[in-house]
């Protein structure tokens, strides 16, 4: 659950469902990662980073997203967002108050790093 994979820094009704992780082959000490994403209506998550590349897709609803130096970017079911590994996630929040939202995250990440950081 949420609490496993992001660590307490996390909103506690964001939910994450760990999909898969596997080696990279040909890039040393890197691995992909897939999780699922559900923000209930309302649901955000605190100022964090993730020290990897990190590619959105929304399954369900309407998210709000923007790093730090970037436009916040309201996306919808079918649209994408990246993440730099370098970037502080400012705003990742459900956009509706009355439906829940639903997204793919997958990184690429040192193979021993957290998923989740605090910002600074």
């Amino acid at each position: 659950m949420a609490t496993s994979l992001w660590g307490p820094s996390v909103h506690a009704a964001t939910s994450v469902t760990p999909l898969i992780t596997h080696d990279l082959q040909g890039i040393p000490d890197k691995e992909g990662a897939m999780v699922m994403v559900g923000y209930p209506p309302g649901g955000a998550d605190p100022v964090h980073r993730h020290n990897a590349s990190v590619f959105v897709y929304v399954l369900k609803g309407s998210i709000i997203m923007q790093v730090e130096g970037g436009a916040r970017v309201t996306l919808k079911e079918g649209q994408t967002f990246f993440e730099g590994p370098d970037d502080v996630h400012l705003i990742g929040r459900n956009a509706s108050q009355t439906e829940p939202a639903r997204f793919l995250a997958f990184f690429v990440k040192d193979r021993t790093a957290p998923f989740v950081m605090p910002a600074h």
